[in-house]
C-alpha cells in the first residue's frame, strides 16, 4: 500500500467514528460525507472501495443491534462450530495456518535474551503496521500510527533481544492477511511470549470466524472457567500479535464493541470491513 491508501483510511477511521457515534441516529450519506469535509459522491466511492460495501450496508454491520443478532446466532456454538467446519474458505483460512509456538520458560524469563528478531513497517487496510519475526515465527504486530511508540513497544517485550530492521519471508507471508492472496498460503507460526493462561485464550480467539463475535465470559466458558471473564479481558489485552488474533472480535455481552489497545473507531472498521467480506 502507498502513503495515499494510507490517507484513505485515516479519512475512512473519521467516516467510522461518526458512523459508531451517531449509528442510533441512523445518519444518512450526505452527513457523514460532510463530517469528513466530502461530496456524498466522493465519499460513496471511496467508502465503497475500501470496505467493499456501501456505507448503509456498512452502518449495519456496526450497529449494535447487528452485534447482539450475530451473538444470539452464535454464542453458544461459536467455538465448536469453528472447530468442526474448519473455517474453511477465502479470508478464513489465516485459522487454519496458523499454530502457535510458546516461548520455553527460559527464553519467557530473560526477556529474549540470544533472540534475534527481525522488523518492518508496512501498510494495512487500517493504517501502518509494525511486524516482527523470530527465525520461529512472528512475534509480534501492532498499529503503527506512531512508529517510534510502537517500536518501543516491541523493545519492552524483549528487552534483551536484538532487532534488526529488515523484511523477512515470515513477514511477508503473515501480511497476506490483509488481501484474498490466501488460496495457497504457506504455514504461518506465532512465536509468542506468553503465560499458559494466555496462550489458550489467544488460541480460542484464533477460533473466531471471519465475520463473527464472541464475549469475553464466553471464551472463560469455553475454557471451563466461567468465573474468569476479567482474567480473559486481560489476557485479550495482552494480545502481542494485532489483528492475525483476532482480538477485535471479541466485544461486551450487550453487543457494545467496547475499547480497542489501538482505538475504538479502529476496531469498529476491523469488524465492519470483515463482516462485508464474510457476507460476500
Amino acid at each position: 500500500m502507498n502513503t495515499q491508501a494510507s490517507t484513505d483510511f485515516d479519512r475512512i477511521q473519521n467516516a467510522i467514528g461518526y458512523i459508531h457515534a451517531h449509528f442510533r441516529e441512523q445518519p444518512q450519506l450526505e452527513e457523514i460525507a460532510a463530517s469528513i469535509h466530502l461530496s456524498p459522491f466522493h465519499f460513496q466511492k471511496l467508502f465503497t472501495e475500501w470496505a467493499g460495501v456501501s456505507p448503509k450496508k456498512f452502518l449495519q454491520y456496526i450497529t449494535i443491534e447487528h452485534a447482539k443478532k450475530i451473538l444470539k446466532e452464535n454464542d453458544a456454538t461459536l467455538f465448536d462450530t469453528a472447530i468442526e467446519t474448519g473455517l474453511s474458505g477465502t479470508g478464513r483460512l489465516h485459522d487454519l495456518f496458523i499454530n502457535i509456538e510458546g516461548m520455553t520458560p527460559g527464553e519467557y524469563k530473560n526477556g529474549g535474551e540470544s533472540l534475534s528478531i527481525n522488523y518492518s513497517f508496512a501498510e494495512s487496510p487500517f493504517g501502518n503496521i509494525l511486524v516482527a519475526s523470530t527465525p520461529r515465527g512472528i512475534c509480534y504486530m501492532a498499529f503503527a500510527d506512531n512508529r517510534d511508540k510502537e517500536f518501543d513497544g516491541l523493545k519492552k517485550l524483549f528487552p534483551k533481544a536484538s532487532f534488526r530492521q529488515m523484511t523477512d519471508r515470515i513477514q511477508q507471508n503473515v501480511l497476506h492477511i490483509f488481501t484474498d492472496k490466501w488460496e495457497k498460503p504457506e504455514q504461518v507460526k506465532l512465536h509468542l511470549k506468553g503465560t499458559e493462561f494466555q496462550i489458550k485464550v489467544w488460541e480460542t480467539l484464533l477460533r473466531i470466524p471471519l465475520g463473527q463475535m464472541t464475549t469475553y465470559g464466553s471464551i472463560a466458558k469455553t475454557l471451563n472457567n466461567p468465573n474468569a471473564s476479567r482474567a480473559v479481558g486481560s489476557a485479550v489485552g495482552d494480545n502481542p500479535v494485532a489483528f492475525l488474533i483476532p482480538c477485535h472480535r471479541v466485544i461486551q455481552s450487550t453487543g457494545v464493541l467496547g475499547n480497542y489497545h489501538w482505538g475504538s473507531n479502529r476496531k469498529a472498521a476491523m469488524i465492519g470491513w470483515e463482516a462485508s467480506r464474510a457476507t460476500n
